[in-house]
């Protein structure tokens, strides 16, 4: 059975790449997402990794993005 994870590990320099080409602000941003302009620095800085599963959503959403753009790389078994 899958399980939706309890937080997602994001891309801040993706995160602030896309916010940046599709010429949305920070606080626009921020506000769709349903977060603080502040928390969205940090992500965007990698000060912050985490984001919930419904903020995570929105956020893709509000960015058009895929999970391969916005996830942070992870690595391969060895």
């Amino acid at each position: 059975m899958h399980q939706t994870p309890t937080t997602f590990e994001v891309d801040g320099a993706a995160i602030c790449s896309k916010r940046m080409h599709a010429g949305i602000e920070v606080q626009q941003l921020a506000d769709l997402v349903g977060i603080t302009d502040n928390y969205l620095r940090k992500l965007e800085r990698g000060a912050r990794k985490h984001l919930s599963p419904s903020y995570y959503v929105r956020l893709r959403a509000a960015l058009d993005a895929t999970d391969e753009e916005l996830l942070a790389p992870t690595e391969a078994p060895q």
